[in-house]
């Protein structure tokens, strides 16, 4: 078994080889200072070779063979930017270079590691119950992680399960939730779908109408970094109007796509825009990218606003925007597409994106056949689930977020679905590996884990009043990639309840159980 990176490892390896070596007496210093906590038969401490395993793992989670080629770029990829003449990017990031005015080839999947259990030599056997017992049961039961809590590890080569404490009971999973999103979201629209936006013309009438396709991450800025581009679909439709021969519109917009309340139940709040199919950056009203922010009150009326400006500088001019829907005679004039789903998969585990998360939970119910509203996407997220052969039972989707406290996840859930995410037989779940945050290093982890496993934990982190969680994979020092969860409900003081989760992922990472 083996699992694909994140970035190229050739070109990481210098960087890897000098981080690991100023960790590697951190990581000695850390064996100890935690093996001093648990008392079990041997003692453990991080080695040079498991710093160097880890922080492999920092640059990318592992894969090879199936669909991708001797680089590591997925065939059908290369094959179509070669016949379109585009250039691909290694990276899901904002920054690949792309033409205005069509959309981006999907990128290029990363190099490969060698397997793990390859040509390297033989590995020892997996972790035994009773040793990881020895090491989590006494981090997991720290106070700071209250009275109910729930935890898995599983072993990603084959499936099975190695630990579990309540592992079937469902608890508030908070943001770990956007795993099961992703999961639903690629297997049914497939990694390389995109969402499009687009301006269509409406028959005799001269009304211009902008029609949502539910991506978030249309932008208006003048640097489009890779995204669809608000400024090309009014370049592109300015000039197709002049062509026609017209320099007036009546201008409308099109949030049809969407159905039911946009407003998330938990209210206005900075964690996210209205659910909106037409929107720009998110609705943001500062010149922020992630995070909390504020945001406009109407996300698809002020992208109308944004649009009929941007198509005035193009010598068109348009009425004051309001609401309509496109008909089927409306000629569409020009289109800007997203990145590839499995890009916005990796932006939204990455940063803990909620706008990308209530979007792909509508365009699972789109996708297959739900009302797009919220209740129906947590139907369509939790059949997309039970369609893959995981365990739903106790499951239950309010949201695509985790944002809504009545959500329900088991950690047998979460740990089923990262492995079947390096599963072979499931490459469209790989940017499920790849979009998780690195420890010390990326995303919602950037700032955790400096005095323990930087570079050797990757994890999806869940918060909410009383409420901590975290789900991701390790690399024990064995060499075995394992994945975990960790639910606790009832917490009281949430850096505390977050320290006690790090130390028993970082425990896990110590672990030479097998």
């Amino acid at each position: 078994m083996v699992v694909p990176e994140l970035r190229s490892w050739r070109a990481a390896r210098p960087r890897a080889a000098r981080i690991a070596g100023a960790l590697r007496p951190r990581l000695v210093r850390l064996g100890r200072a935690v093996s001093a906590q648990v008392t079990r038969p041997k003692t453990w401490q991080y080695t040079a070779g498991a710093a160097t395993v880890g922080l492999a793992l920092a640059v990318g989670v592992v894969t090879a063979a199936g669909p991708w080629d001797s680089s590591g770029q997925r065939t059908a990829e290369r094959d179509r930017a070669a016949a379109q003449e585009h250039t691909g990017g290694a990276d899901h990031g904002r920054n690949s270079a792309t033409t205005a005015t069509a959309p981006r080839p999907a990128p290029s999947a990363a190099s490969v590691l060698s397997g793990l259990s390859g040509s390297a030599g033989r590995v020892k056997s997996a972790p035994g119950g009773k040793a990881l017992a020895g090491v989590l049961d006494p981090l997991l039961d720290a106070p700071a992680l209250g009275n109910r809590h729930s935890s898995s590890v599983v072993d990603v080569t084959t499936g099975k399960r190695l630990y579990g404490a309540g592992a079937g009971t469902a608890l508030t999973p908070a943001s770990t939730t956007k795993i099961a999103t992703a999961a639903a979201a690629l297997s049914a629209l497939g990694p390389d779908h995109r969402l499009t936006t687009r301006a269509a013309l409406e028959p005799d009438t001269e009304e211009l109408v902008l029609v949502g396709g539910g991506d978030p991450t249309l932008t208006a800025r003048e640097d489009a970094e890779g995204l669809a581009s608000l400024r090309a679909l009014a370049k592109d439709t300015a000039a197709a109007l002049k062509k026609d021969g017209v320099r007036e519109v009546t201008l409308s917009y099109d949030t049809t796509l969407y159905a039911g309340d946009e407003v998330h139940p938990i209210g206005v709040n900075d964690n996210l825009a209205q659910v909106s199919a037409l929107m720009a950056d998110e609705a943001r009203t500062d010149d922020s990218a992630s995070g909390p922010a504020p945001r406009a009150a109407d996300p698809a009326a002020e992208a109308a606003r944004t649009f009929a400006d941007l198509l005035k500088d193009h010598g068109i001019s348009t009425t004051s925007p309001g609401p309509s829907k496109a008909t089927d005679r409306a000629e569409t004039l020009a289109e800007v597409s997203s990145p590839p789903l499995s890009a916005l998969v990796e932006r939204m585990l990455t940063n803990s994106d909620n706008d990308i998360a209530e979007a792909l939970a509508r365009q699972t119910a789109i996708a297959t056949g739900e009302r797009p509203d919220f209740d129906g996407a947590g139907r369509a997220i939790r059949a997309e689930l039970k369609r893959l052969g995981l365990p739903v039972t106790g499951a239950d989707f309010k949201d695509g977020s985790g944002l809504n406290r009545g959500d329900l996840l088991t950690a047998d859930t979460l740990t089923a679905l990262l492995a079947k995410s390096g599963d072979l037989a499931h490459p469209e779940l790989r940017p499920i590996l790849t979009g998780l945050p690195v420890a010390g290093f990326t995303g919602t982890l950037t700032s955790r884990y400096t005095d323990g496993a930087a570079g050797v934990v990757r994890a999806k982190t869940g918060t909410l009043t009383g409420v901590n969680a975290l789900a991701g994979t390790v690399v024990d020092q064995d060499g075995h990639l394992l994945a975990f969860a960790f639910l606790a409900t009832d917490t009281t003081d949430p850096a505390a309840a977050q320290s006690a989760l790090d130390a028993a992922a970082t425990a896990l990472a110590a672990c030479g159980c097998g």
